[in-house]
């Protein structure tokens, strides 16, 4: 016969994250002209041991998936030249120079906050590098929808923290 578990009887208090409560702090970029970010992702590969007639796996790479960034653009300041300025470390266009890396990699930190703003989740993006940017569109057609940015971020690796 079974047993019922207290769990499973009576309610228990639940509260979901909501997509709306987030914070996310960025060199360079001030926090209220971040309107979107996508979520972290991984894919671990598997590694194939053949032996005779069989195959077993183990763990392969790990491997981070790019972070999707999207950016109020604001005439002052600037959301834009923001962005720009953190390309620009990784590759000047008007000299062709690229950078070094320690200065173009940045740490991102990523907070969801709960129903009276107190940070309930954290996650650390580490070393992110820009591997896109569009800078929005514009039309005539347009009744004055605000410009976006889209910003797709690597991360060499993420943490979470709680």
């Amino acid at each position: 016969m079974p047993i019922l578990n207290y769990s499973d009887i009576f309610f228990t208090a639940f509260e979901p994250k909501q997509t709306n409560r987030f914070l996310l702090k960025m060199e360079g970029v001030p926090s209220y002209l971040i309107k979107g970010v996508g979520a972290v992702s991984l894919t671990q590969t598997a590694v194939a041991l053949n032996h005779i007639n069989v195959q077993r796996y183990i763990k392969g790479k790990t491997i981070w998936g790019t972070i999707a960034l999207t950016l109020y653009e604001s005439i002052t300041p600037s959301g834009a030249q923001s962005v720009m300025e953190w390309v620009r470390l990784h590759h000047e266009s008007v000299t062709g120079r690229d950078g070094y890396s320690d200065f173009y990699k940045k740490d991102l930190t990523f907070q969801v906050l709960g129903p009276v703003g107190d940070i309930v989740s954290e996650w650390k993006v580490m070393g992110a590098i820009i591997t896109s940017v569009n800078f929005g569109d514009y039309s005539y057609d347009d009744d004055g929808t605000p410009v976006n940015i889209a910003l797709e971020v690597q991360p060499d690796y993420c943490v979470l923290n709680y």
